[in-house]
């Protein structure tokens, strides 16, 4: 055996042990309790319950698509202005970034209660204006506004880093051929950070579909994602853990075609000068 082949698997062996105690082992029970039943007999009967949940799982897709959107929209500018910044600015608005992320993410779901709550900061302030309460908390709004703030950062990093490789070299040719601001933006710049903007997509995406505790701080009883779904048939007994394994397993299917859907659309990309 080759001593640097073996060296390899040596230093890889603590990887293949997490991935297959952390990743591989709960996939296969996940797929033996959506394929089985309380009794342990294979069956396809937990797969006809996925009708009962079609509201659960329309609406995490739209408040995810909604949420990565605008995410996208805000990120996008952000990193673009950051790359134009002196290097120390750009350290202190990605430390601003950053930090918000240090802290637990309950945490920061929380405190947008005190926020959006009718005797919250916001309604506070309209009341010494004279306006009434608006109804801020257990809204979809609320929820989508919690997604975007807790998963904004995923959008930004990813976005950021592409921008910052891109040689001015290839923005100088642009302006040589007569290209204004808006054309380089829109001929080099969005193209080359494609991969960036893919990756941050599915960083978003992908949380924002899934997610539960978000949905039931900030949206209340009004509002059912299928993350709130399955971790309550968890939590109902073991009787419910079939099901709530086989709406795991769609939702899981669901993200892994996004994905691929949307790095196709990343590999189509081309500079066009």
């Amino acid at each position: 055996m080759n001593k640097k082949s073996f060296g390899s698997r040596i230093v890889a062996a603590p990887y293949i042990v997490w991935a297959a105690i952390f990743i591989i082992v709960p996939l296969v029970i996940m797929v033996y309790f959506a394929f089985t039943d309380s009794n342990g007999a294979f069956t396809l009967t937990n797969f006809a319950q996925i009708g009962r949940f079609k509201k659960a799982f329309g609406l995490s897709i739209v408040y995810a698509v909604i949420a990565t959107v605008i995410t996208l929209l805000l990120a996008y500018p952000m990193a673009y202005c950051m790359t134009k910044m002196k290097v120390s600015s750009q350290r202190m608005i990605m430390l601003l970034i950053m930090l918000p992320m240090w802290m637990n993410f309950l945490i920061r779901t929380y405190s947008w209660i005190s926020i959006l709550a009718n005797t919250g900061l916001i309604n506070k302030f309209l009341g010494l204006l004279g306006i009434k309460p608006l109804q801020l908390i257990n809204t979809p709004g609320a929820v989508i506004l919690g997604m975007v703030y807790d998963f904004i950062p995923y959008m930004i990093l990813p976005i950021y880093t592409a921008m910052s490789k891109i040689d001015n070299s290839l923005l100088e040719a642009a302006s040589d051929l007569g290209s204004n601001s808006w054309a380089r933006i829109k001929r080099v710049i969005m193209p080359l950070t494609v991969p960036g903007v893919i990756s941050g997509i599915t960083m978003v995406f992908v949380p924002s579909v899934s997610t539960f505790y978000i949905s039931q701080k900030l949206g209340g009883n009004k509002t059912l994602l299928i993350g709130d779904a399955i971790e309550y048939l968890f939590n109902t007994g073991p009787q419910y853990y079939n099901v709530a394994s086989t709406l795991s397993l769609i939702l899981m299917v669901l993200i892994l075609l996004c994905t691929l859907i949307m790095n196709r659309f990343g590999d189509d990309e081309e500079v066009v000068v």
